[in-house]
């Protein structure tokens, strides 16, 4: 084989054009600043004329971020008006899409420490926590505009939870809750409809929370799906009293088996899946007395009567059809989403104020809907109207 007749350093040849693409970023905006200042003086350099009223006067150097690192720019300096540039703001030192990366990166989860290291490496700029914390007010308008916009469809199906996170109240820090309403719309897509903060999960807070969608347009919901927290059940019938109430089956399980020794909490668990294994609400209940018979002779007098007491509200799915009943016992659907909302919140570990929470617990869930699972189609609502 001959010799090669050309060999390429790809190091080198991968660092000089790094270096070419830094140079023209930093020379378009120069030229474009230059044409903007012949624009403003009314004349070309060393130009005479008589109604001419500015002159130029050097330049000055100015640092700006963008995301092929950081380029020096030469700002015109102008005697006898003002030079102000369409090209950049005034005062700005970072490109627009650097902020936005950075703002995404903080709803993503990426915490305040780290953005600023990954600044520095990814732009070449340090980035301070105080920058990260006045993008993020704007990313506040954006999240609370989202969170209260109108809900302009029917959602026959809602599922509703709470979650806990640590922030300041009153000059201490508690926990509070942030509650979490996602419904299938009328053609059967998932959507986070509501977001709010809660100073507990109490009958009052979960009556101001349903009614707030409600404010804003909600309608045709047929079915509530939720975990039985405290309160929970009574504003539903009380807010919307015309719609069913479906306790998540999951929920209703571990409630049973936490009144079961570890030993036997397998052989239970398979006797309480049995329950919604049926193709009928009769079948289901006849089942479910079984269960609770089998675990009163089993000497589980606890758990027997945790089925005995619940299982009818774990059966109001089989009123509708039953191609929905795998998606509408459980509320598996929400709680992905406030797994998102902990996992976030976990980083920053303690808020504030209310109002820095409750902007990341709202980014969370809209950072969620807007990606694929906003997008995948729940279940087929058609199946409602035959």
């Amino acid at each position: 084989m001959p010799e090669p007749i050309v060999t390429l350093n790809e190091g080198s040849l991968k660092g000089d054009l790094r270096e070419l693409v830094h140079q023209t970023v930093e020379d378009t905006p120069d030229a474009l600043l230059e044409e903007e200042a012949d624009d403003l003086v009314g004349a070309e350099r060393y130009e005479r004329t008589a109604g001419r009223e500015a002159y130029r006067a050097g330049h000055y150097d100015r640092r700006l971020a963008t995301t092929s690192g950081e380029v020096t720019l030469h700002m015109p300096k102008l005697k006898g008006v003002r030079f102000t540039t369409a090209i950049i703001e005034r005062y700005r030192r970072r490109e627009t899409s650097v902020e936005e990366a950075m703002i995404e990166m903080y709803l993503a989860g990426v915490s305040t420490r780290r953005i600023e290291d990954a600044g520095e490496a990814l732009w070449g700029s340090s980035v301070s926590a105080s920058t990260v914390s006045n993008l993020n007010e704007k990313a506040f308008e954006a999240v609370e505009a989202w969170r209260s916009r109108p809900l302009e469809r029917a959602y026959p199906y809602v599922c509703v939870d709470g979650t806990c996170l640590k922030r300041s109240w009153g000059g201490s820090y508690e926990n509070v809750a942030v509650m979490v309403a996602i419904g299938a719309d009328d053609d059967g897509y998932g959507e986070v409809i509501g977001a709010a903060e809660g100073l507990a999960e109490s009958s009052e807070c979960w009556r101001d929370f349903l009614s707030w969608p409600g404010s804003r347009g909600l309608r045709g919901v047929r079915m509530f799906v939720g975990d039985k927290a405290a309160g929970m059940v009574g504003s539903i019938a009380e807010v919307f009293p015309e719609a069913a109430y479906q306790r998540c089956t999951v929920h209703f399980y571990r409630n049973a088996l936490s009144k079961v020794p570890k030993s036997r909490r397998a052989k239970v668990a398979a006797m309480l899946r049995a329950i919604h294994a049926t193709g009928s609400r009769e079948a289901s209940e006849a089942k479910a007395l079984a269960v609770a018979d089998e675990l009163g002779r089993m000497g589980l007098r606890e758990a027997a009567k945790v089925v005995r007491e619940g299982y009818a509200e774990t059966l109001a799915h089989a009123g509708f059809p039953q191609e929905h009943w795998r998606r509408i016992r459980t509320n598996n659907a929400i709680e992905r989403i406030n797994r998102e909302i902990r996992r976030r919140t976990r980083v920053v570990d303690t808020f504030p104020d209310g109002r820095s929470a409750l902007m990341l617990a709202t980014a969370r869930p809209e950072y969620v809907a807007e990606s694929e699972w906003g997008s995948r189609r729940y279940l087929d609502v058609s199946l409602l109207d035959e």
